[in-house]
């Protein structure tokens, strides 16, 4: 029997894909492709990009039928993330909102902090709201009781490709809340989103590893497999692991008459 994708849910839609694309990276010409070859049915978007005045516009290269995860990057805090969220439904870009709040500049971490307070007004202004956070239990919990669709902590430092240097809390986070958990930046390599998914995350979100590689259209078809793949084994259920070896086969007794 082959694999057959899970559908999860948010805001109301359903989704079979549970690799969510991030555009920030990429020019024009390579989101199409990149889209079609990850097999995306939710990408990411800088309203900034939505909104140059030029004539090539980021929403003319995502195809049609594709979710749009407007983010509020450049926030520096709840107010500035609340007004670039409301710009982007303005724009028509839906009502989902990726919020980011990062005063850091130097390692750009959000602050977790202002991100549940953002959380909180978009939720009540009808949004359905994925936070971008530090792996942390506590406001993990806070994001969900301020009306948080899903909860995206980060893997390691954006765009720096290390892969799940927090994997440890990130789990903590899966077990504990009970909204869907994507892990975001910092997810270098395809095996790094499988072995998100083998944790039990909802779905896997990258941008600067499938951007930055060689070949951006195999690159993304190698995330979307690998996302799967993940998926299949934590669906499966894993192995028993033995302290000592364990003969798959029997030693003795195959010579026996």
């Amino acid at each position: 029997m082959g694999y057959e994708p899970d559908t999860w849910s948010l805001g109301g839609r359903s989704f079979y894909s549970r690799f969510i694309l991030g555009s920030g990276k990429f020019n024009l010409e390579l989101v199409e492709a990149a889209v079609r070859d990850a097999g995306a049915q939710m990408v990411t978007l800088a309203v900034r990009r939505a909104d140059t005045g030029q004539e090539e516009n980021i929403l003319d290269a995502i195809p049609e039928g594709v979710t749009l995860l407007p983010n509020t990057s450049g926030a520096r805090t709840a107010e500035e993330a609340v007004r670039i969220a409301r710009l982007a439904r303005a724009m028509g870009c839906g009502d989902f909102v990726k919020v980011e709040v990062i005063r850091d500049a130097a390692y750009l971490m959000p602050d977790n902090a202002e991100t549940v307070r953002a959380t909180e007004l978009l939720a009540n202004e009808g949004f359905v709201v994925l936070p971008y956070m530090f792996p942390d239990l506590t406001t993990a919990r806070d994001l969900v009781s301020a009306g948080a669709a899903a909860v995206m902590p980060l893997g390691a430092p954006i765009g720096s490709n290390k892969g799940l240097a927090a994997r440890d809390f990130i789990k903590i986070i899966i077990d504990e809340v009970d909204v869907p958990v994507i892990v975001d930046a910092g997810i270098g390599r395809p095996s790094q989103a499988c072995e998100a998914m083998e944790l039990g995350a909802a779905a896997v979100m990258a941008n600067t590893a499938v951007a930055t590689a060689g070949d951006v259209a195999l690159m993304a078809a190698a995330f979307k497999h690998a996302v799967e793949a993940g998926r299949a084994a934590y669906r499966a259920g894993f192995g028993r692991v033995l302290e000592r070896a364990e003969a798959s086969s029997p030693l003795t007794g195959f010579l026996a008459d």
